[in-house]
């Protein structure tokens, strides 16, 4: 009843790859760049970490890891919570988005990250059920 089933995990780790491309096309490919380089550097941890997480999720071992689920939901939330504060109040010394709210990758990239939270807490859900069936 817990089991996280293997096409929820397959659009997880197509949502995750998705944030991965959409981040990379907008730092202008690889290695690309975004300055100041802390953006930069949160664009490749998120990036390398949704493709590792993607990989994860297909795995019949870690599919249904309550800890690889919760990183897929961090790899939605993090870029909405960036995006929103990049646009919003602004991020330190970088005002280059600020007002940007309808940039279209941006957009695009909202879409795609608030269909991974979605379907991430499914997972989280499925996960957390399957380890507590087995304590």
């Amino acid at each position: 009843a817990g089991r996280v089933p293997v096409a929820l995990a397959a659009v997880a780790a197509v949502l995750c790859v998705a944030v991965a491309l959409i981040h990379l096309i907008d730092q202008g490919g690889m290695p690309g760049s975004k300055d100041p380089s802390y953006i930069g550097i949160g664009y490749y941890l998120l990036e390398i970490s949704a493709v590792i997480v993607a990989v994860l999720l297909l795995a019949p071992r870690t599919r249904g890891s309550l800890l690889v689920w919760s990183v897929a939901f961090f790899a939605g939330l993090g870029p909405i919570v960036g995006y929103c504060l990049s646009r919003g109040p602004g991020l330190p010394n970088y005002a280059d988005d600020r007002g940007n709210w309808t940039e279209p990758l941006g957009v695009v990239g909202l879409v795609v990250e608030a269909v991974l939270l979605i379907v991430s807490l499914v997972g989280v859900t499925r996960a957390k059920a399957a380890a507590d069936s087995t304590v």
